[in-house]
């Protein structure tokens, strides 16, 4: 076994600070240590991906590598008792696709530890339409509905046509929420309208009152993924005792804010990271996606591509150009 062979998509330093990114063959017995080996059959890329793939070296250290920080698949080999080959599995977060080879390869050997039987009522392919981004979206919620309810107001997502964005979108609206999605995108309204969005703003002139220290209340909690004065925005316009989350830094690491809204509104802020959820956690939010949080409208969130489509998914990606799910098919 240890001498198959797969295919990955390797990214190589070609020269200083340059990288090329190739479908390669590599053999089982190049993976690391690990008690769980997988065969994968979809992943998704994401940002963190992109970034990995584009030689981003606060992401990954080392090169030759293989992106890719979701995967779904088949154990193939297992030393855990608590997996046989045959298993349906997800395996994310952690290191996947960081530092050890990940899901853009067909397939993956890993620690026990960071491995999740699929749960009934998901499919491998499911799944992936979720991945990290879909997860993230679940932790989000799961975070913002522990206080705010439906009848308490609306609720904002930021950056509704992203992975994290547009699932979390459908996951409010099953839920019974009335969803304001504020979108770059103008040619996304059909996509989030169809996801449950019942309001649509457009990301022009949002944070035109950035100075103000406090903003008109709007909205019972936010989920926001982009940062920067949007976040700040976002917490400015939060009601009273309401609830903001924050996974993401695509519009900037910075958060340029005072503490009124924390003590004259109670609003919260709460960080979401994905990578390190305790297991326990984990495993409740992938039971909930796979039950009472599915959208109606999963199918129409992603994208299928092919190994070989990946490298210009990856450029769409980094310049903020990408929609909705893209999911990446193994076999294909």
């Amino acid at each position: 076994m240890e001498n198959k062979t797969y295919k990955a998509l390797v990214v190589e330093e070609s020269g200083k600070d340059v990288f090329v990114r190739k479908i390669k063959h590599n053999t089982i017995g190049s993976l690391p240590a690990g008690e769980i080996l997988v065969r994968v059959k979809y992943s998704s890329l994401n940002y963190k991906d992109a970034l990995s793939a584009a030689g981003n070296r606060s992401i990954t250290r080392t090169y030759p590598h293989t992106p890719g920080i979701d995967a779904a698949g088949v154990v193939v080999e297992s030393s855990d008792g608590g997996f046989v080959p045959g298993d349906e599995v997800i395996v994310t977060s952690y290191d996947l696709g960081m530092n050890t080879s990940g899901g853009f390869g067909q397939y993956i050997r890993v620690p026990a530890g960071w491995v999740v039987k699929l749960p009934p009522g998901l499919t491998l392919k499911e799944s992936m339409i979720f991945g990290t981004a879909g997860f993230t979206a679940g932790m989000s919620v799961h975070k913002l509905t522990a206080s705010v309810k439906p009848e308490h107001g609306g609720i904002l997502v930021t950056g509704a046509t992203g992975g994290v964005g547009s699932v979390a979108v459908g996951i409010l609206s099953r839920l019974g929420y009335s969803v304001t999605a504020l979108s770059g995108k103008s040619d996304a309204q059909g996509m989030l309208k169809k996801l449950g969005a019942g309001e649509i703003i457009s990301r022009d002139g949002f944070t035109g009152n950035i100075n103000r220290p406090i903003l008109k209340a709007r909205w019972a909690g936010a989920i926001d993924t982009v940062g920067g004065e949007i976040l700040a925005t976002a917490i400015k316009s939060t009601a009273p005792l309401g609830i903001v989350t924050c996974c993401g830094n695509v519009a900037s690491p910075e958060l340029p804010i005072n503490v009124f809204p924390f003590i004259l509104r109670g609003v919260s802020l709460i960080g979401i990271d994905s990578q390190n959820c305790p297991m326990p956690f984990r495993k409740e939010i992938w039971a909930k996606l796979a039950d009472i949080w599915k959208p109606d409208m999963l199918e129409d969130l992603y994208e299928e591509i092919s190994l070989g489509e990946l490298d210009y998914k990856i450029e769409l990606i980094l310049k903020g150009q990408l929609k909705g799910r893209t999911l990446v098919n193994l076999d294909r």
